[in-house]
């Protein structure tokens, strides 16, 4: 059951937009199903925070919890106002509060029922102008939180509902965090055989361990051997459909940036973004007696690449 997204993450209700994301981030990273496999309770928590992040990390969102507009999940409540409630209101009171002379001379009910619910006639007898208005149902709104390369990749995915039955959800290849799929049909049924709501599934995508998105971009390390960026090579490289084999182009240094081109985040034109290979030069991880035998000899061993801090 959904708790307050304030208490969920720790924060006050006056605390600011930066405090409710690094918040976020500390719980998010604490409780990763990553970082904690087989941790059924750590999964859960990790949910719960990403819902409420959801919420408080939105602020039109933020507001309109706080307005009581929308639940800890962020499903709209039902409003209390019914336009049977205005059945009764004096003559000079339309629907809605407003007086004939606030701009609703020429209100029509009839017109805009029509026009909205869809509206056919009762031909029986005794029932002559009566009036059938066929009500469209509601829309349902879920949250579904799914995983990094799924989002990138696509997926197929189901829902399970309170009743035991479930929704089955395709995720596009190409899947945005927050992102809205819109499933037609399977939202609460209509009434008197009006057509039934949608389904709306706000996507959010669980964080990766090694790879990160920026637009249609994948970004991602790769640590390489002091042979390997001193002499260059081939190396095997993680993308988000597998590993490719990449060129270390011959003194490579830590921070520089290698292109792979095509294998970022699918688009809907077929084409894919591109993926940006950072490099980390990393010394062996037992201490080597010929390599410091070589340093110690080595006529560059003095060389100071870092900026003298009186320039």
């Amino acid at each position: 059951m959904a708790t307050d997204p304030y208490e969920t993450l720790g924060v006050s209700k006056t605390a600011s937009q930066d405090e409710i994301q690094k918040a976020y981030r500390k719980l998010a990273k604490k409780h990763h199903p990553d970082l904690n496999p087989g941790n059924k309770q750590a999964e859960e928590k990790f949910k719960n925070i990403g819902t409420a992040y959801d919420i408080l990390g939105d602020p039109e969102k933020r507001t309109r919890f706080d307005r009581g507009e929308i639940d800890a999940t962020g499903a709209e409540r039902p409003q209390r106002r019914y336009y049977r409630e205005y059945a009764d209101a004096g003559s000079g009171e339309a629907a809605g509060g407003y007086s004939s002379d606030q701009g609703f001379a020429d209100f029509n009910a009839d017109d805009i029922f029509s026009e909205i619910f869809g509206r056919r006639g009762a031909g029986g007898p005794g029932e002559r102008g009566r009036t059938t208005f066929r009500l469209r149902g509601a829309d349902r709104s879920y949250r579904l939180e799914i995983d990094f390369l799924d989002a990138i990749n696509g997926a197929l995915k189901q829902i399970a509902l309170p009743d035991g039955s479930d929704i089955k959800v395709t995720i596009p290849p190409g899947t945005r965090d927050r992102q809205i799929l819109r499933l037609r049909g399977k939202g609460e049924p209509g009434m008197n055989e009006g057509p039934p709501g949608d389904a709306l599934i706000e996507i959010g995508v669980r964080p990766h361990r090694f790879f990160s998105r920026k637009g249609d971009d994948i970004h991602t390390d790769l640590l390489i051997s002091l042979g390997e960026a001193v002499l260059g090579g081939k190396v095997q490289a993680p993308t988000p459909t597998g590993y490719v084999t990449m060129t270390v182009p011959k003194w490579s240094n830590t921070g520089t940036v290698l292109r792979l081109r095509g294998k970022g985040v699918p688009k809907p034109d077929g084409t894919r973004g591109d993926q940006f290979v950072t490099l980390r030069v990393m010394l062996p991880e037992k201490p080597d007696p010929e390599l410091e035998k070589f340093i110690a000899s080595w006529n560059g061993r003095n060389a100071r690449p870092r900026q003298s801090a009186e320039s």
